[in-house]
Protein backbone atom coordinates (compact mmCIF):
# COMPACT_ATOMS: atom_id res chain seq x y z
CA UNK A 1 0.00 0.00 0.00
CA UNK A 2 1.29 3.46 -0.55
CA UNK A 3 2.43 5.56 1.83
CA UNK A 4 0.78 9.11 2.00
CA UNK A 5 2.15 10.43 4.95
CA UNK A 6 3.19 14.03 4.00
CA UNK A 7 6.54 15.70 5.55
CA UNK A 8 6.75 19.12 4.29
CA UNK A 9 9.34 21.54 6.07
CA UNK A 10 9.65 18.98 8.68
CA UNK A 11 6.50 19.39 9.21
CA UNK A 12 3.88 15.54 9.57
CA UNK A 13 1.11 14.90 8.20
CA UNK A 14 -0.81 11.88 7.55
CA UNK A 15 -1.69 12.83 3.78
CA UNK A 16 -0.69 15.82 1.19
CA UNK A 17 -4.74 17.39 1.16
CA UNK A 18 -5.01 20.47 3.15
CA UNK A 19 -7.70 22.55 3.53
CA UNK A 20 -6.77 26.11 1.80
CA UNK A 21 -7.40 29.42 4.38
CA UNK A 22 -10.95 29.85 3.71
CA UNK A 23 -14.35 29.69 5.30
CA UNK A 24 -13.91 26.14 5.65
CA UNK A 25 -11.06 26.42 8.29
CA UNK A 26 -12.81 29.98 9.69
CA UNK A 27 -13.55 28.04 13.55
CA UNK A 28 -13.07 25.20 15.62
CA UNK A 29 -16.08 23.29 14.72
CA UNK A 30 -14.97 23.24 11.37
CA UNK A 31 -11.65 22.10 11.48
CA UNK A 32 -12.38 19.21 14.07
CA UNK A 33 -14.71 18.44 11.68
CA UNK A 34 -12.34 18.45 8.66
CA UNK A 35 -9.88 16.26 11.41
CA UNK A 36 -12.15 13.96 11.82
CA UNK A 37 -13.29 13.24 8.46
CA UNK A 38 -9.17 12.40 7.37
CA UNK A 39 -7.88 15.55 6.39
CA UNK A 40 -3.90 15.98 6.57
CA UNK A 41 -3.94 19.49 7.67
CA UNK A 42 -5.52 23.04 7.78
CA UNK A 43 -4.07 26.54 7.01
CA UNK A 44 -6.45 28.45 9.81
CA UNK A 45 -8.53 31.23 7.50
CA UNK A 46 -6.68 34.11 7.78
CA UNK A 47 -6.35 36.08 11.52
CA UNK A 48 -5.83 40.32 11.50
CA UNK A 49 -4.27 42.46 13.99
CA UNK A 50 -6.53 43.64 17.20
CA UNK A 51 -6.73 46.91 14.97
CA UNK A 52 -10.35 48.06 13.56
CA UNK A 53 -12.69 44.99 13.69
CA UNK A 54 -12.98 43.70 10.04
CA UNK A 55 -16.40 43.72 8.96
CA UNK A 56 -18.01 41.30 6.25
CA UNK A 57 -20.92 42.53 4.04
CA UNK A 58 -23.89 41.01 5.34
CA UNK A 59 -25.16 40.14 1.80
CA UNK A 60 -24.54 37.39 -0.73
CA UNK A 61 -20.68 36.94 -0.98
CA UNK A 62 -20.43 34.23 -3.54
CA UNK A 63 -20.37 34.20 -7.41
CA UNK A 64 -20.54 31.34 -9.64
CA UNK A 65 -19.90 30.02 -13.23
CA UNK A 66 -21.48 26.83 -13.97
CA UNK A 67 -20.47 24.03 -16.82
CA UNK A 68 -23.42 22.71 -18.81
CA UNK A 69 -24.73 20.32 -15.77
CA UNK A 70 -25.03 23.17 -13.46
CA UNK A 71 -21.91 21.81 -11.93
CA UNK A 72 -19.57 24.46 -9.88
CA UNK A 73 -16.41 25.48 -12.81
CA UNK A 74 -15.12 28.58 -10.56
CA UNK A 75 -16.23 30.41 -7.28
CA UNK A 76 -15.57 34.24 -7.04
CA UNK A 77 -16.09 35.84 -3.76
CA UNK A 78 -15.73 39.11 -1.56
CA UNK A 79 -15.27 37.97 1.74
CA UNK A 80 -12.63 39.74 4.08
CA UNK A 81 -10.24 37.80 6.56
CA UNK A 82 -11.98 35.97 9.30
CA UNK A 83 -13.98 38.69 11.78
CA UNK A 84 -14.03 36.87 14.56
CA UNK A 85 -11.61 38.37 17.56
CA UNK A 86 -7.96 37.17 17.51
CA UNK A 87 -7.81 35.93 21.06
CA UNK A 88 -10.43 33.40 20.40
CA UNK A 89 -9.11 32.21 17.36
CA UNK A 90 -6.13 31.86 19.07
CA UNK A 91 -7.61 30.19 21.98
CA UNK A 92 -9.35 27.41 19.43
CA UNK A 93 -6.26 26.53 17.68
CA UNK A 94 -4.14 26.12 20.89
CA UNK A 95 -6.91 23.33 21.49
CA UNK A 96 -7.20 21.72 18.15
CA UNK A 97 -3.60 21.48 17.74
CA UNK A 98 -3.42 19.86 21.46
CA UNK A 99 -6.16 17.20 20.83
CA UNK A 100 -5.18 16.62 16.78
CA UNK A 101 -1.04 16.32 17.19
CA UNK A 102 -0.34 14.35 14.31
CA UNK A 103 -2.04 17.08 11.85
CA UNK A 104 -0.97 19.98 9.90
CA UNK A 105 -2.02 23.45 11.37
CA UNK A 106 -0.62 26.65 9.73
CA UNK A 107 -1.82 29.77 10.79
CA UNK A 108 -2.65 32.51 7.90
CA UNK A 109 -1.77 35.87 9.12
CA UNK A 110 -2.30 39.14 7.33
CA UNK A 111 -1.45 42.52 9.14
CA UNK A 112 -0.32 45.92 8.34
CA UNK A 113 3.29 46.24 6.49
CA UNK A 114 4.37 47.29 9.57
CA UNK A 115 7.27 45.61 11.83
CA UNK A 116 5.81 46.31 15.11
CA UNK A 117 2.36 44.77 13.60
CA UNK A 118 4.18 41.28 12.75
CA UNK A 119 6.30 41.39 15.57
CA UNK A 120 3.09 41.99 18.07
CA UNK A 121 1.33 39.21 16.31
CA UNK A 122 4.22 36.29 15.77
CA UNK A 123 4.66 35.36 19.45
CA UNK A 124 1.01 34.87 20.13
CA UNK A 125 0.84 32.47 17.34
CA UNK A 126 3.98 30.66 18.44
CA UNK A 127 2.20 30.26 21.44
CA UNK A 128 -0.81 28.37 20.17
CA UNK A 129 1.52 25.33 19.24
CA UNK A 130 0.54 25.64 15.39
CA UNK A 131 3.00 24.07 13.25
CA UNK A 132 4.27 26.99 10.75
CA UNK A 133 2.67 30.35 9.37
CA UNK A 134 1.23 31.00 6.21
CA UNK A 135 1.72 35.06 4.92
CA UNK A 136 -1.50 36.27 2.81
CA UNK A 137 0.07 37.84 0.13
CA UNK A 138 -2.63 37.04 -2.28
CA UNK A 139 -6.48 38.35 -1.53
CA UNK A 140 -7.03 40.44 -4.30
CA UNK A 141 -10.26 42.41 -2.54
CA UNK A 142 -11.02 44.09 0.22
CA UNK A 143 -8.29 43.96 2.42
CA UNK A 144 -5.71 45.13 -0.60
CA UNK A 145 -7.25 47.91 -0.74
CA UNK A 146 -5.94 48.71 2.85
CA UNK A 147 -2.28 48.01 2.10
CA UNK A 148 -1.97 44.38 2.40
CA UNK A 149 -3.12 40.90 0.56
CA UNK A 150 -2.57 41.41 -2.98
CA UNK A 151 -1.09 45.11 -2.45
CA UNK A 152 1.76 43.44 -0.59
CA UNK A 153 2.25 40.36 -2.46
CA UNK A 154 2.41 42.61 -6.15
CA UNK A 155 5.76 44.40 -4.88
CA UNK A 156 8.80 41.88 -4.60
CA UNK A 157 10.96 44.45 -2.15
CA UNK A 158 7.92 44.09 0.44
CA UNK A 159 7.48 40.90 0.20
CA UNK A 160 10.99 40.27 1.34
CA UNK A 161 10.73 42.90 3.48
CA UNK A 162 8.00 41.33 5.54
CA UNK A 163 9.36 37.54 4.84
CA UNK A 164 12.42 38.79 7.01
CA UNK A 165 10.75 40.64 9.70
CA UNK A 166 8.95 37.00 10.03
CA UNK A 167 12.18 34.98 9.81
CA UNK A 168 13.57 37.02 12.68
CA UNK A 169 10.22 37.32 14.94
CA UNK A 170 9.21 33.46 14.57
CA UNK A 171 11.18 29.91 14.98
CA UNK A 172 8.68 27.61 13.23
CA UNK A 173 8.15 27.40 9.18
CA UNK A 174 7.38 30.37 6.89
CA UNK A 175 5.20 30.01 3.89
CA UNK A 176 4.52 33.05 1.57
CA UNK A 177 1.28 33.47 0.19
CA UNK A 178 1.08 34.72 -3.60
CA UNK A 179 -0.44 36.19 -5.66
CA UNK A 180 -1.50 35.36 -9.31
CA UNK A 181 -2.52 39.04 -10.08
CA UNK A 182 1.19 39.59 -11.36
CA UNK A 183 2.50 39.90 -14.72
CA UNK A 184 5.88 36.80 -13.51
CA UNK A 185 5.15 34.84 -10.50
CA UNK A 186 8.81 34.39 -10.64
CA UNK A 187 9.60 37.76 -9.11
CA UNK A 188 7.52 37.46 -5.96
CA UNK A 189 8.73 33.51 -5.53
CA UNK A 190 12.45 35.04 -5.96
CA UNK A 191 11.90 37.98 -3.28
CA UNK A 192 9.85 35.22 -0.74
CA UNK A 193 13.16 33.17 -1.29
CA UNK A 194 15.32 36.05 -0.87
CA UNK A 195 13.62 37.03 1.80
CA UNK A 196 14.25 33.58 3.89
CA UNK A 197 10.92 31.92 3.28
CA UNK A 198 10.64 27.56 4.33
CA UNK A 199 8.35 27.52 0.73
CA UNK A 200 5.93 29.62 -0.94
CA UNK A 201 2.42 28.60 -1.53
CA UNK A 202 0.06 28.87 -4.61
CA UNK A 203 -2.20 30.26 -6.17
CA UNK A 204 -4.04 32.82 -4.27
CA UNK A 205 -7.62 33.90 -5.70
CA UNK A 206 -7.71 35.44 -9.13
CA UNK A 207 -9.38 39.13 -9.19
CA UNK A 208 -12.34 38.85 -11.40
CA UNK A 209 -16.21 39.50 -11.92
CA UNK A 210 -18.18 35.88 -12.69
CA UNK A 211 -21.37 38.04 -14.05
CA UNK A 212 -23.52 41.10 -14.51
CA UNK A 213 -27.10 41.10 -13.48
CA UNK A 214 -28.76 42.66 -16.61
CA UNK A 215 -32.10 43.86 -14.70
CA UNK A 216 -29.97 45.81 -11.94
CA UNK A 217 -26.90 46.06 -14.26
CA UNK A 218 -24.74 45.37 -10.98
CA UNK A 219 -22.02 42.83 -10.97
CA UNK A 220 -22.75 40.03 -8.40
CA UNK A 221 -22.65 39.27 -5.73
CA UNK A 222 -25.01 42.18 -5.21
CA UNK A 223 -25.21 44.51 -2.59
CA UNK A 224 -27.32 47.06 -2.53
CA UNK A 225 -27.10 47.23 -5.69
CA UNK A 226 -23.96 47.40 -6.34
CA UNK A 227 -20.96 44.90 -7.05
CA UNK A 228 -16.94 44.42 -6.69
CA UNK A 229 -14.22 42.10 -7.73
CA UNK A 230 -13.90 39.33 -5.76
CA UNK A 231 -11.44 36.28 -5.72
CA UNK A 232 -11.81 33.80 -8.11
CA UNK A 233 -11.30 29.85 -7.53
CA UNK A 234 -12.41 26.79 -8.49
CA UNK A 235 -11.48 23.67 -10.92
CA UNK A 236 -11.74 26.64 -13.73
CA UNK A 237 -8.07 28.16 -12.58
CA UNK A 238 -6.43 24.74 -11.97
CA UNK A 239 -4.60 25.26 -15.73
CA UNK A 240 -3.03 28.77 -14.62
CA UNK A 241 -2.55 27.71 -10.57
CA UNK A 242 -0.04 24.90 -12.25
CA UNK A 243 1.56 26.87 -14.91
CA UNK A 244 2.57 29.13 -12.26
CA UNK A 245 3.95 26.45 -9.99
CA UNK A 246 5.78 25.00 -12.94
CA UNK A 247 7.31 28.16 -12.98
CA UNK A 248 8.92 28.48 -10.16
CA UNK A 249 9.64 24.80 -9.60
CA UNK A 250 12.18 25.22 -12.61
CA UNK A 251 13.05 28.72 -12.22
CA UNK A 252 17.20 28.70 -11.76
CA UNK A 253 16.66 31.48 -8.58
CA UNK A 254 13.87 29.81 -6.99
CA UNK A 255 14.28 25.85 -8.00
CA UNK A 256 14.38 23.66 -4.64
CA UNK A 257 12.19 26.06 -3.17
CA UNK A 258 9.52 23.82 -1.46
CA UNK A 259 5.68 24.33 -2.86
CA UNK A 260 2.21 24.11 -1.78
CA UNK A 261 0.16 23.49 -4.67
CA UNK A 262 -3.46 25.58 -4.68
CA UNK A 263 -6.08 25.69 -7.57
CA UNK A 264 -8.64 24.14 -8.00
CA UNK A 265 -7.96 21.06 -6.93
CA UNK A 266 -10.83 18.48 -7.16
CA UNK A 267 -9.61 15.13 -7.52
CA UNK A 268 -7.08 12.60 -6.51
CA UNK A 269 -5.75 13.45 -9.94
CA UNK A 270 -5.13 17.16 -9.70
CA UNK A 271 -3.08 16.29 -6.72
CA UNK A 272 -1.19 13.87 -8.30
CA UNK A 273 -0.55 16.75 -11.30
CA UNK A 274 0.36 19.10 -8.47
CA UNK A 275 3.00 16.99 -6.73
CA UNK A 276 4.56 15.79 -10.01
CA UNK A 277 5.26 19.79 -10.83
CA UNK A 278 6.99 19.90 -7.72
CA UNK A 279 4.34 20.42 -4.67
CA UNK A 280 4.87 18.95 -1.39
CA UNK A 281 1.25 19.02 -0.31
CA UNK A 282 -2.19 20.42 -1.70
CA UNK A 283 -4.57 23.03 -0.34
CA UNK A 284 -8.33 22.62 -1.10
CA UNK A 285 -10.69 24.73 -1.15
CA UNK A 286 -13.88 25.16 -3.11
CA UNK A 287 -14.18 21.61 -3.56
CA UNK A 288 -14.60 20.64 0.10
CA UNK A 289 -17.20 23.75 0.13
CA UNK A 290 -19.08 22.34 -3.46
CA UNK A 291 -19.15 18.26 -1.42
CA UNK A 292 -18.15 18.55 2.05
CA UNK A 293 -15.39 17.43 3.92
CA UNK A 294 -16.04 13.97 3.17
CA UNK A 295 -14.74 14.22 -0.18
CA UNK A 296 -11.37 13.82 1.21
CA UNK A 297 -12.13 9.79 1.38
CA UNK A 298 -12.59 9.73 -2.75
CA UNK A 299 -9.10 11.77 -2.71
CA UNK A 300 -7.23 9.73 -0.36
CA UNK A 301 -8.25 6.42 -2.02
CA UNK A 302 -8.06 7.44 -5.74
CA UNK A 303 -4.13 8.91 -5.15
CA UNK A 304 -3.54 5.47 -3.04
CA UNK A 305 -4.70 3.06 -5.63
CA UNK A 306 -2.88 5.44 -8.74
CA UNK A 307 0.80 5.30 -6.37
CA UNK A 308 0.02 1.57 -6.28
CA UNK A 309 -0.54 1.48 -9.60
CA UNK A 310 2.37 2.67 -10.62
CA UNK A 311 4.63 1.04 -8.25
CA UNK A 312 4.80 4.85 -5.88
CA UNK A 313 5.57 4.09 -2.37
CA UNK A 314 5.64 7.10 -1.23
CA UNK A 315 4.84 11.07 -2.13
CA UNK A 316 8.50 11.70 -2.77
CA UNK A 317 8.34 8.71 -5.32
CA UNK A 318 7.00 11.38 -7.91
CA UNK A 319 7.22 14.67 -6.64
CA UNK A 320 8.53 16.81 -9.16
CA UNK A 321 8.74 13.96 -11.72
CA UNK A 322 7.12 16.53 -14.58
CA UNK A 323 9.45 19.35 -13.80
CA UNK A 324 12.06 18.59 -16.27
CA UNK A 325 9.70 18.15 -19.06
CA UNK A 326 8.56 21.26 -18.89
CA UNK A 327 10.08 23.77 -21.17
CA UNK A 328 10.29 26.69 -23.37
CA UNK A 329 8.17 26.21 -26.75
CA UNK A 330 11.49 26.81 -28.69
CA UNK A 331 12.59 23.49 -27.44
CA UNK A 332 9.97 21.83 -28.64
CA UNK A 333 11.04 18.49 -31.16
CA UNK A 334 9.38 20.03 -34.73
CA UNK A 335 10.56 17.10 -35.80
CA UNK A 336 7.98 15.37 -33.86
CA UNK A 337 5.10 14.32 -35.81
CA UNK A 338 1.68 13.15 -35.43
CA UNK A 339 -1.61 12.44 -37.43
CA UNK A 340 -5.23 12.22 -35.90
CA UNK A 341 -7.06 8.94 -36.16
CA UNK A 342 -10.82 8.10 -36.06
CA UNK A 343 -12.22 4.88 -34.44
CA UNK A 344 -15.16 4.16 -36.75
CA UNK A 345 -16.74 1.64 -34.43
CA UNK A 346 -16.74 4.57 -31.49
CA UNK A 347 -17.69 6.86 -33.91
CA UNK A 348 -21.63 8.41 -32.93
CA UNK A 349 -21.51 10.57 -36.36
CA UNK A 350 -22.38 13.46 -34.45
CA UNK A 351 -19.71 15.68 -37.15
CA UNK A 352 -18.13 17.72 -34.12
CA UNK A 353 -14.89 17.13 -35.35
CA UNK A 354 -16.16 17.66 -38.63
CA UNK A 355 -17.62 21.42 -38.43
CA UNK A 356 -14.59 22.37 -36.17
CA UNK A 357 -12.12 21.37 -38.59
CA UNK A 358 -13.83 22.46 -41.60
CA UNK A 359 -14.93 26.26 -40.23
CA UNK A 360 -12.06 26.78 -37.66
CA UNK A 361 -9.04 24.78 -38.69
CA UNK A 362 -7.24 23.34 -42.19
CA UNK A 363 -10.20 21.26 -43.49
CA UNK A 364 -8.39 17.46 -42.85
CA UNK A 365 -11.65 15.97 -42.02
CA UNK A 366 -13.85 14.64 -44.77
CA UNK A 367 -17.37 13.66 -44.86
CA UNK A 368 -19.11 10.87 -46.67
CA UNK A 369 -22.36 11.09 -48.27
CA UNK A 370 -23.64 8.55 -45.26
CA UNK A 371 -21.87 10.91 -42.55
CA UNK A 372 -18.54 8.19 -42.10
CA UNK A 373 -15.82 10.96 -41.22
CA UNK A 374 -12.19 10.65 -41.71
CA UNK A 375 -8.76 12.58 -41.44
CA UNK A 376 -7.05 13.76 -44.87
CA UNK A 377 -3.52 13.38 -43.71
CA UNK A 378 -2.27 15.57 -46.20
CA UNK A 379 -4.17 18.82 -43.87
CA UNK A 380 -3.75 17.30 -40.89
CA UNK A 381 -1.46 19.42 -39.30
CA UNK A 382 -2.15 17.50 -35.87
CA UNK A 383 -3.24 20.45 -33.87
CA UNK A 384 -5.95 17.64 -32.01
CA UNK A 385 -9.22 19.90 -31.99
CA UNK A 386 -10.79 17.24 -33.05
CA UNK A 387 -9.97 15.22 -29.80
CA UNK A 388 -10.74 17.91 -27.79
CA UNK A 389 -14.37 18.72 -29.29
CA UNK A 390 -15.22 15.07 -30.10
CA UNK A 391 -17.74 13.99 -27.08
CA UNK A 392 -16.55 10.32 -27.03
CA UNK A 393 -13.62 9.76 -24.81
CA UNK A 394 -10.82 7.94 -27.28
CA UNK A 395 -12.60 8.01 -30.08
CA UNK A 396 -10.40 10.07 -31.82
CA UNK A 397 -6.38 10.10 -31.16
CA UNK A 398 -3.25 11.33 -32.33
CA UNK A 399 -0.88 8.64 -33.43
CA UNK A 400 2.72 9.50 -33.85
CA UNK A 401 4.11 8.47 -37.48
CA UNK A 402 7.23 6.36 -37.01
CA UNK A 403 11.04 7.59 -37.70
CA UNK A 404 11.87 7.22 -41.62
CA UNK A 405 8.10 7.82 -42.95
CA UNK A 406 7.12 10.23 -44.99
CA UNK A 407 4.71 13.20 -43.98
CA UNK A 408 1.89 13.16 -46.30
CA UNK A 409 1.85 17.31 -45.12
CA UNK A 410 5.17 18.37 -45.98
CA UNK A 411 6.75 15.49 -48.13
CA UNK A 412 9.34 15.83 -45.29
CA UNK A 413 10.95 12.29 -43.83
CA UNK A 414 10.07 11.92 -40.49
CA UNK A 415 13.52 12.12 -38.51
CA UNK A 416 14.76 9.43 -36.20
CA UNK A 417 16.83 11.87 -33.65
CA UNK A 418 14.25 12.97 -31.47
CA UNK A 419 17.10 13.04 -28.56
CA UNK A 420 19.12 14.87 -29.99
CA UNK A 421 16.75 17.61 -30.95
CA UNK A 422 18.16 20.31 -28.05
CA UNK A 423 21.48 20.74 -30.71
CA UNK A 424 19.28 19.71 -33.94
CA UNK A 425 20.30 22.41 -36.82
CA UNK A 426 16.46 23.18 -37.13
CA UNK A 427 16.43 23.71 -33.51
CA UNK A 428 15.88 27.35 -33.62
CA UNK A 429 16.36 27.54 -29.50
CA UNK A 430 20.00 25.72 -30.07
CA UNK A 431 20.30 28.13 -32.80
CA UNK A 432 19.90 31.18 -30.81
CA UNK A 433 21.81 29.53 -27.98
CA UNK A 434 24.83 29.59 -30.41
Amino acid sequence: MADLTTDFLGIKSPNPFWLASAPPTDKEYNVRRAFDAGWGGVVWKTLGSEGPPVVNVNGPRYGAIYGADRRLLGLNNIELITDRPLAVNLDEITRVKKDYPDRAMIVSIMVPCEEQAWKDILPRVMDTGADGIELNFGCPHGMSERGMGAAVGQVPEYIQMVTEWCKQYYDRPVIVKLTPNITDVRYPARAANAGGADAVSLINTISSITSVNLDSMSPEPMIDGKGSHGGYCGPAVKPIAMNMVAEIARDAETRGLPISGIGGVTTWRDAAEFIALGCGTVQVCTAAMTYGFKIIDEMTAGLSQWMDEKGHKSIADFQGMAVPNVTDWQYLNLNYVTKARIDQEACIQCGRCYAACEDTSHQAISMSPDRVFEVIDEECVACNLCVDVCPVESCITMEELAPGTVDPRTGRVVEADYANWTTHPNNPGAQAAE
